[in-house]
């Protein structure tokens, strides 16, 4: 098997010696994504919400660039700047995975890229 390294216009460009995701086989392995509007490369503003709502955005974007959708997301997982947030974050986390929500591990990160609230990296898989 080969990995496929994965990449959209439709979010930001990875800001270091990674790569946005991987594909290897039926599986998508996601970079952590922060709250970074694409059109403008700049961190959304908002608080907490605003920055969740694009974090699952761009992980949307680059899932479907790979083949795969939010739908077939096994498990991601969430880093908090303050876990205090949690609650917050949580709420729009819902309006992304409406049903059969994916596994989950949420902790409270020392500090982020770019002082951001949150950051998130998803696992999916690619139907046949």
């Amino acid at each position: 098997m080969k990995k496929q390294i994965i990449a959209t216009d439709k979010a930001p460009k990875a800001i270091g010696p990674y790569s946005a995701a991987v594909r290897v086989g039926n599986f998508v392995y996601t970079a952590g994504q922060i709250g970074i509007d694409p059109a403008t490369g700049e961190l959304v503003s908002g608080g907490i919400e605003a920055e969740t709502r694009q974090v699952l955005t761009n992980l949307k974007h680059i899932l479907e660039a790979a083949g795969s959708s939010l739908d077939n997301v096994v498990k991601t997982t969430v880093f908090l700047r303050d876990i205090n947030d949690f609650a917050r974050m949580n709420a729009v986390y819902a309006e992304f995975f409406p049903e059969n929500p994916p596994a989950r591990s949420a902790v409270q990160a020392a500090a982020l890229p770019k002082g951001v609230a949150v950051e998130i990296e998803a696992v999916a898989f690619v139907e046949d």
